[in-house]
């Protein structure tokens, strides 16, 4: 599959991004089929379906369509700017093409962003014209037959070719290619800043200019005169000389932890009023209720709160690690109490705050982690033992081929893969750490609870579900999973038994397998556990999903799985969790929020 970056760098010309980031098995394998470039398919057909509704929602033009979603944008990442580019550019075929009345598939194909080769299926998401294909496209093209766009995407270029766009593409494509934080002075892998790897990410640096400083590190001489590991305590208590490291850290067995994992381990998510023009329009009358009543904020970028945190989620590569199971650090945004392995940790021992690194990549699987496990940055002379969770839960068997079986890891790959990364992770590791390793899901949930339900760009219209998402992504070979995204039971099946082979051998490694540095563990990625766990709750399976890429767990499910795996370390192995700290009272007292994160 094509790298995920690209689909990334399109995101500031058609603002929301295809999903093969969301997942994608292999994302440097560029030997994949494709008669067109798929992502750039997907981004354009969301797009321009947003466009036409929210024409639709607002009884409006296109033009002023148009125009309305640009000025909702933010102008970080000159995301305003290109958007009218875009407007420029396109703009006028576009028009002419939706006032005729046709469909976002058609526009597309017409605008050759897609394009159907000689012996490749037709890929759509919305229904079919109801004359034949060939003769609306041909109708299509009649209509903006003299188009100067049609040059240009006829020529081949690369859509980061255009100026204003290059630097934009270089810098997401360096953000996601380096997994060390894009910002790091003193190169100690650890960061002052939030995204392109930042603290989002591992913990904040406290002395962005001295590498010897960094979470995770035993204290330097107590941190009698400075925070040497950055968790907010240092110096020496003035009623009895003693340094505040040495009284209340101690013996308390300090520990961090690390997640290598994929997308959802890093938490990717599409928030769906991106796309979703009814909502956009609904939030709007919400705030204007509250802006007539206090009379405070009324400009002309209302909507530029739906998209605040667009720049922020391209910057970190539509991931949300801050907010997710494992690693993250701020509090909830959907409104349940259960709160993240890591603040867990952190509540037991306070003397862990900022010990956290998240290892993820979108794509990441047992065969393609030896590329950027280099990232992990853990001493095993200087610094405090782990907890590392290794939880590539998909993409060894997810992947978007047409035929995705053989392109499955097979067993004997994945415990070849698999030692070569506990290996690597016994000699980084300080004694004492833990390592566990995730099995897979069952992954046949997906079509069972969402085939039949409308995707946010269907609710307005009741014309697309999420069965004709799965087949148009298939279609195009961007699928994160067409193995389980399919309608074909036969494949879902098929998918599923790999998955359980592959849980298996990690089971068989974790009850075989010693290692000097740390033991290991194995658990069940068990789905079906939170499902039960969310229905006593009074919820619904389909909850579970994210909404946009019908795949990925959302913060809900993360935050329950966090919750479930503290339960089954607490029963079954105590000894990774380390003692609860008696002094933490006494270290709010006096350190406060130890800095914050």
């Amino acid at each position: 599959m094509q790298s995920p970056w690209k689909i990334l760098t399109v995101a500031p010309l058609f603002l929301l991004l295809s999903l093969q980031s969301s997942a994608s098995p292999a994302y440097n394998d560029l030997s994949r089929p494709s008669y067109s470039n798929g992502h750039t398919c997907v981004g354009c057909v969301l797009v321009v379906s947003v466009i036409e509704q929210l024409a639709q929602v607002h009884n409006s033009t296109v033009q002023a369509s148009m125009e309305r979603l640009c000025s909702y944008l933010p102008e970080k990442l000159f995301l305003k700017t290109t958007c009218y580019l875009v407007i420029d550019k396109f703009g006028s075929d576009i028009i002419k093409l939706l006032s005729a009345d046709m469909n976002a598939d058609v526009v597309c194909h017409t605008l050759e962003f897609c394009k159907q080769n000689t012996g490749q299926p037709l890929c759509h998401l919305y229904p079919l014209p109801k004359e034949t294909w060939k003769f609306t496209l041909e109708k299509a093209r009649r209509i903006v037959k003299k188009s100067p766009i049609l040059r240009y995407s006829r020529s081949g270029s690369d859509i980061c070719s255009l100026p204003i766009l290059a630097k934009i593409c270089q810098k997401i494509k360096s953000a996601i290619e380096q997994s060390v934080p894009f910002k790091d002075v003193d190169s100690d892998k650890y960061s002052v800043f939030p995204t392109l790897r930042g603290y989002h990410w591992r913990g904040r640096d406290c002395n962005d200019s001295d590498e010897s400083v960094y979470p995770g590190r035993r204290p330097d001489n107590w941190d009698v005169h400075q925070d040497s590991n950055c968790n907010g305590i240092w110096g020496i208590d003035p009623k009895d000389g003693i340094p505040y490291e040495k009284k209340f850290c101690k013996g308390s067995q300090p520990k961090g932890i690390i997640l290598l994992g994929d997308s959802a381990g890093a938490h990717f998510h599409i928030s769906p009023e991106w796309i979703t023009a009814s909502q956009m329009s609904l939030w709007l009358l919400r705030f204007l209720h509250v802006t007539l009543y206090c009379l405070k904020i009324i400009n002309s970028g209302l909507m530029q709160n739906s998209f605040i945190n667009l720049p922020t989620a391209l910057t970190d590569e539509l991931d949300w690690p801050q907010l997710s199971g494992v690693t993250g650090f701020l509090d909830s945004t959907v409104g349940i109490e259960e709160k993240s392995i890591y603040l867990r940790l952190w509540k037991r021992n306070h003397c862990n705050h900022r010990d956290y690194q998240n290892i993820s990549r979108n794509g990441a699987s047992s065969r393609n982690l030896k590329k950027f496990i280099e990232s992990l940055s853990r001493n095993k002379m200087l610094d405090y033992p782990a907890i590392v969770i290794y939880a590539m839960i998909g993409n060894d068997v997810c992947n978007g081929k047409s035929d995705p079986v053989p392109a499955m890891t097979t067993p004997e790959k994945l415990y070849s893969n698999v030692m070569q990364t506990l290996k690597h992770l016994n000699s980084h590791l300080p004694d004492g750490s833990h390592v566990i390793l995730y099995g897979l899901p069952d992954g046949t949930f997906l079509w069972d609870n969402l085939h039949n339900r409308y995707h946010p760009l269907g609710q307005l219209n009741k014309d697309v579900t999420y069965a004709h998402l799965y087949s148009f992504l298939n279609c195009l070979q961007v699928s994160p999973c067409h193995g389980w995204m399919s309608s074909n039971k036969t494949l879902r099946t098929l998918t599923s038994e790999r998955a359980e082979q592959l849980s298996n051998t990690l089971k068989k490694i974790a009850a075989s397998e010693k290692f000097t540095n740390f033991d290991l563990f194995y658990m069940d990625f068990a789905f079906h556990e939170i499902i039960q766990e969310w229905q006593k709750r009074g919820g619904q399976p389909w909850q579970l999903i994210e909404p946009v890429d019908g795949f990925h767990p959302n913060e809900v499910a993360l935050l329950l799985f966090a919750d479930r795996f503290w339960e089954k370390v607490q029963l079954q192995w105590p000894q990774i969790l380390g003692k609860e700290n008696p002094f933490n009272p006494q270290i709010k007292q006096v350190f406060g929020d130890q800095g914050g994160h």
